[in-house]
């Protein structure tokens, strides 16, 4: 298990992460600490716990919008594939009723050009 230094809201601490997953949980890091100085810029030094949990509210809203627009999109995939598969079963109805069709006119020009390969043979 790998061990990393982060810097959050001018603190500095240790964390364990899986190897190779360093470089993710520095930048997540990098990204709440960002959260944080948009605050302190915004409501100035109101404490540092404060900022804190504002912050993590903030990224909790974030996840939770995000959340939103997941399950939206999910549900408009299940519309989009539920459509398709309509739409494959009229295709193949289509398809079979056309070959259908074909196989009909192919036996009735069989059958006239029967005819008149038998209405020349009698001339």
């Amino acid at each position: 298990m790998a061990q990393i230094s982060v810097t959050i809201n001018g603190r500095a601490f240790r964390m364990a992460c899986d190897d190779g997953e360093e470089e993710r949980l520095i930048g997540l890091a990098r990204r709440f600490d960002g959260c944080i100085e948009d605050l302190r810029k915004s409501f100035g030094e109101i404490g540092d716990q404060r900022l804190t949990v504002m912050a993590g509210i903030m990224v909790v809203d974030e996840l939770s919008e995000l959340e939103k627009k997941i399950r939206v999109l999910e549900q408009e995939l299940a519309t989009a594939r539920e459509a398709r598969m309509h739409a494959l079963e009229h295709l193949n109805r289509n398809e079979a009723s056309v070959i259908g069709r074909i196989d009909e006119a192919a036996r009735r020009i069989e059958t006239l050009a029967d005819g008149l390969t038998r209405s020349l043979r009698e001339e």
